[in-house]
């Protein structure tokens, strides 16, 4: 059998139709060199999509449980539908577990940059606070060292971010940009690593990285299993955020969260989600009629991962003044009116601005809720 082109990657794809209760499944072609892709019906063994430009697709965008919206479809990438493809991206697409400790969590919008400038892919993300159980379930390997329990109080004294990291021989790589786990010896040999740049000693040294694949598939399932932590909002006098798809696959998200912790907001909650058709056009229902780019909307907020969060200042108005730092709807106008606004500074155009953000404030807990109540229930 001949091998495929260099060019062509194969995988199996599954896709919920709502109408029918079924789940349909297809052969998933992607074409890097001309980013064409290409669908075949399983069951009925048909062309299901002929061969055609699809721009909105790159090579990081697909691997083993990776979720793409094509046409107005969401797929589920499931498994290598050939040999070829899995010999070729198995190393490019191992994953590992990447947690921001208490300490840094104030710098994440920096961590998180450095991790995309290094070729990393977050898939998951969600920020949370870890009970004295939970760290001892996760930390169970060092019961008993003299610095267990100095060790448990700290990563149980404020939140952290949790993270699935995904890249090529990423387990080695992401331990490398970690850095030696004492900062003073990581500042020495290693000064431009993550704990040489973010950490303060042995213990608070910013960040956790898996050191094995078998360590990294268990903590990766203790944070984002089945019964893994949730995400615990304060659902008060807070607004939402929402960055949207295209920033997150541009790589800003980092500067956009370290802007908004600059301005003196705090993230209380963080999470990527992964939203379906029919959650983004129930989201954006307000608009629809309202506003003439309302379709085009809907496509962006499920055109691939979005960050969602919830915005707190300690004050009463936060969604009118994080509104005003957002800045208007349409980059453009944002550049020549107030241009430190985030969508000035990180906007593309009306429907690729950066971020969503709650409009009128009698909408933002409504709009948390949604996000973290339920499409997270």
């Amino acid at each position: 059998m001949a091998s495929p082109p260099d060019d062509r990657y194969a995988f199996i794809a599954e896709w919920y139709d709502a109408h029918a209760a079924l789940v349909r499944r297809y052969q998933f072609l992607f074409y890097s060199k001309d980013c064409t892709i290409e669908m075949f019906d399983i069951k009925n063994r048909r062309l299901f999509l002929k061969r055609s430009k699809f721009e909105n697709l790159s090579m990081k965008d697909l691997y083993i449980g990776a979720i793409i919206n094509i046409h107005a479809r969401q797929l589920k990438i499931t498994a290598y539908a050939d040999q070829y493809t899995r010999n070729k991206l198995e190393q490019s697409t191992s994953k590992t577990y990447a947690m921001i400790k208490p300490d840094a969590v104030g710098r994440a919008g920096e961590i998180i940059k450095l991790i995309h400038q290094e070729d990393f892919v977050v898939c998951q993300a969600k920020k949370i606070m870890l009970t004295r159980s939970d760290a001892e379930q996760f930390y169970g390997e060092h019961s008993g060292k003299d610095f267990f329990e100095k060790l448990i109080r700290f990563v149980t004294g404020g939140p952290v971010i949790a993270m699935e990291l995904m890249g090529v021989d990423c387990i080695k790589r992401w331990r490398l940009l970690l850095g030696p786990t004492d900062t003073a010896k990581a500042k020495e040999s290693a000064p431009n690593s993550v704990r040489a740049l973010f950490g303060t000693d042995a213990t608070k040294n910013a960040c956790h990285g898996s050191d094995s694949e078998e360590s990294a598939k268990k903590e990766l399932n203790f944070f984002f299993g089945p019964s893994s932590i949730r995400v615990s909002p304060t659902f008060d006098n807070a607004t939402l955020c929402v960055i949207k798809p295209h920033a997150v696959a541009d790589g800003i998200a980092g500067d956009i969260i370290t802007a908004i912790t600059e301005n003196g907001f705090n993230i209380s909650a963080l999470q990527m989600f992964r939203l379906e058709k029919a959650n983004a056009e129930e989201f954006y229902e307000i608009y629809k009629g309202v506003v003439n780019e309302y379709t085009e909307m809907v496509d962006e907020l499920c055109n691939g991962a979005c960050i969602a969060m919830e915005i707190t200042r300690g004050e009463d108005d936060v969604p009118t003044t994080f509104r005003e730092f957002v800045g208007p709807s349409d980059p453009e106008i944002a550049r020549y009116l107030r241009k430190h606004t985030l969508r000035a500074r990180y906007g593309i155009d009306k429907i690729k601005n950066a971020v969503h953000c709650t409009d009128l404030p009698d909408d933002a807990i409504l709009e948390v809720e949604y996000f973290f109540r339920i499409l997270n229930p």
